[in-house]
């Protein structure tokens, strides 16, 4: 997307004639393409797509400008590609994590209705193999909540594959790692005595707790700059979108 573009409802039309002239444009065949795409091996498109998605029952030319300018950049990005593989940065002899989790929020992103998109990322050595953009199901009060809840949301679909791996044999013995770039729900994730801020929370977020308990999952920081995730909360300038698809394994 344009670098700070911000999309509302506000650019859905407000006349007859306008939606008329709007059903002329195939608004929603091409969003469902892209959608196949960004769900099936282009994660960098997925908060594109997934914002654009909020407009299909009324989109604005604003909003069409938007797909026009996505589909431009798969037209010049078509080479692009999940690349799977161990990490060339493993040690050798060590055993390599088999999950590497990272995931990431963007407060109060949506203008409309005031939630944050959550994000998070799921790499088996380079390659991402499972991602996910989305607006949360809840209003966040803070940047540490929406980070949270983004964590939470990670660490569930995490759980599941752990699981899934261990029925096909793969038994972890360590803890997966959740890289989040927040280290004030890093603590929270942590640490139970820091729930003042978040005791307003539906208690089904406090799942995540009692699995860093059990050393299922463990919490660590990441630096932004080094956050896989981000680009699936924002849109973010070329070179920043170059970095981000590079770090979930899309190479040309």
């Amino acid at each position: 997307m344009v670098p700070g573009l911000k999309l509302s409802k506000d650019q859905c039309p407000s006349t007859v004639e306008e939606v008329k002239e709007m059903k002329k444009i195939p608004y929603i065949q091409a969003v469902g393409s892209l959608m196949y795409l960004a769900i099936a091996t282009r994660p960098d498109i997925a908060y594109a797509v997934g914002v654009l998605a909020r407009f299909s029952s009324n989109p604005g030319p604003a909003h069409w400008n938007a797909v026009k300018h996505l589909l431009r950049y798969l037209k010049g990005t078509i080479d692009c590609k999940l690349t799977l593989g161990a990490s060339p940065a493993s040690a050798p002899g060590l055993p390599e994590d088999l999950f590497t989790t990272y995931s990431d929020a963007d407060h109060g992103g949506d203008k409309s209705t005031g939630r944050s998109t959550g994000a998070w990322v799921i790499k088996i050595g380079v390659g991402a193999v499972s991602w996910s953009s989305k607006l949360q199901s809840i209003v966040s009060l803070s940047t540490t909540e929406a980070e949270y809840v983004a964590a939470v949301a990670a660490g569930q679909e995490l759980a599941w594959l752990r699981n899934l791996f261990y029925e096909m044999g793969y038994k972890p013995t360590r803890p997966s790692k959740l890289y989040i770039d927040n280290q004030s729900a890093v603590q929270v994730a942590k640490n139970p005595e820091h729930h003042g801020r978040l005791k307003h929370l539906d208690l089904r977020y406090y799942w995540l707790r009692d699995i860093v308990a059990l050393k299922k999952i463990e919490i660590l920081y990441c630096p932004t700059n080094e956050m896989p995730a981000d680009s699936l909360t924002k849109s973010s300038p070329k070179v920043r979108v170059n970095v981000g698809r590079e770090m979930v394994g899309m190479k040309n």
